[in-house]
């Protein structure tokens, strides 16, 4: 599981919806949470929070311009990879933070991987989870 600190920017509500917006460093990330609950109105801008998701849901891309739907792009550097028959494991430094992302082998071959490589990993703002921090 890929985990991020960061601090609530901007929560927007309607009905049981959620889009927080969160900063990780000078990155504003978003997250979209379903079914929320009363525990989210206590929740401040400026609160700390870890953002949570699968290193299956992290896309890579190289070279992306233009405009794209996905709400949180992570500017990164490749620095391990790790090819398996069917699947391949790449690590990323985004701003610092550790980051995995998961993909076909196939793919990792068509985007050319190299260590040292820069790319973006891609999540869906639904694939990101939110959880205060209660250490800070």
């Amino acid at each position: 599981m890929n985990r991020l600190p960061g601090r609530i920017a901007a929560i927007d509500t309607a009905g049981s919806i959620a889009l927080v917006d969160v900063h990780v460093g000078s990155h504003r990330l978003t997250a979209t949470l379903v079914s929320v609950g009363g525990e989210l109105g206590s929740w401040p801008v400026g609160m700390p929070v870890t953002m949570l998701f699968k290193e299956m849901e992290v896309a890579l891309a190289k070279n992306l311009s233009g405009l794209i739907s996905m709400r949180n792009r992570l500017p990164s550097i490749v620095t391990a990879i790790e090819y398996g028959k069917l699947l391949t494991r790449v690590t990323l430094d985004f701003s610092g933070h550790r980051i995995e992302s998961v993909v076909t082998t196939r793919a990792a071959h068509a985007l050319q991987l190299a260590v040292g490589d820069r790319v973006d990993g891609l999540v869906k703002a639904n694939e990101m989870t939110l959880m205060p921090d209660e250490a800070t």
